[in-house]
């Protein structure tokens, strides 16, 4: 395995990153512990998960995820041995089954989640806790386009930050860190938490994957000059770069076969792009999900690809992406591929 700072923290994560939004519906608790085991295993240090986990969200498996992290936790009792990322839930429309929907980045809400991570993780403290989506009205989960509002009424940014800093000087959260978040937005966290001597953001958590690099377009030098690199997720396209849902293929159990929630990795530009990245890999007998990881695990703006599994099989093989180094002809033929069909899944 490979380390990487996280951010100006003291804290060096795998490169590599178990993600478990699958925890709780596609995958029981038994799977959970067999996954955390085979990872740490691997030298997997870092784990991402968030209070509305798992995916899709519903009010009856709310928090099931951390509840299986929480056990398997206790029933190893390697706290000290991996690095634990949550995160707190924004406003939506479609969540009133949390704190009775009202869900914003303030006081009331964020102690709230916290408390709640706490005690499902059976832990005292989350080493990274995120904010997993913006608080004002703005471009994120697939769209690309601004519309500004102006009679946006969002929790202050400020605000937001002595929240968090209350936290970290409580030592409940170590670090924080942004997710889903815009070059405005990371940047204006970064110059609040300077100017008014708060905690600093450590990362930012966003899609990331050979069907999406809109993050190249301003955050990767921000990313760069700011050292608050990318947690990337999502980085096989919810599965699609594997190949497998190609020729109107519906595997068994898969994700994008159960839900249809996720319509974005299934449109036509999508499934062209898929398709030449399928056969690229093929042409040098690579795997094609290892090739979009070792992508993915190659970016010098990158702190830890999120990956995520339903089988053992995938989760070996996705740590395995590690060791796998693209050559030029690789590169530069996804980069051709790019340049035909940039970022058909945003």
């Amino acid at each position: 395995m490979k380390y990487n700072q996280l951010g100006r923290t003291e804290l060096k994560v795998s490169r590599i990153c178990l993600g478990t939004m699958t925890w709780g519906e596609q995958n029981t608790e038994a799977e959970a512990h067999q996954q955390l085991d085979v990872a740490l295993g691997a030298g997997i240090n870092f784990i991402d998960s968030a209070e509305m986990y798992p995916v899709p969200p519903r009010a009856e498996t709310y928090g099931r995820t951390e509840q299986y992290i929480g056990s398997w936790l206790k029933a190893r009792n390697n706290r000290d041995q991996v690095i634990i990322a949550s995160k707190v839930m924004s406003r939506s429309t479609d969540l009133n089954y949390v704190r009775d929907g009202d869900n914003r980045l303030d006081k009331k809400n964020i102690l709230a989640a916290v408390e709640g991570s706490l005690s499902r993780l059976q832990t005292d403290y989350i080493d990274l806790y995120q904010l997993h989506w913006p608080d004002r009205r703005c471009n994120f989960f697939g769209q690309l386009g601004y519309v500004h509002d102006n009679d946006d009424e969002a929790i202050e940014i400020a605000e937001t930050l002595e929240v968090l800093s209350a936290l970290v000087s409580s030592g409940k959260v170590r670090h924080i860190g942004l997710s889903n978040e815009t070059p405005w937005g990371t940047m204006e966290f970064l110059r609040l938490s300077q100017q008014l001597n708060l905690p600093r953001a450590a990362s930012i958590q966003n899609p990331y994957s050979l069907l999406n690099r809109s993050f190249e377009v301003g955050l990767a030098e921000i990313a760069h000059r700011e050292n608050i690199g990318l947690l990337a997720y999502s980085p096989l396209g919810f599965g699609t770069l594997s190949g497998k849902y190609l020729n109107n293929r519906n595997p068994k159990a898969a994700r994008l076969t159960l839900f249809d929630r996720f319509q974005r990795y299934t449109n036509i530009p999508t499934q062209h792009a898929i398709a030449e990245y399928v056969t690229l890999a093929q042409q040098h007998k690579l795997d094609p999900a290892q090739m979009a990881l070792a992508y993915v695990n190659s970016r010098s703006f990158l702190t830890s690809t999120i990956i995520g599994a339903t089988t053992l099989e995938q989760l070996h093989s996705n740590i395995n992406s590690i060791d796998l180094v693209l050559n030029n002809d690789v590169i530069e033929g996804i980069e051709a591929i790019h340049r035909r069909h940039p970022n058909p899944s945003p």
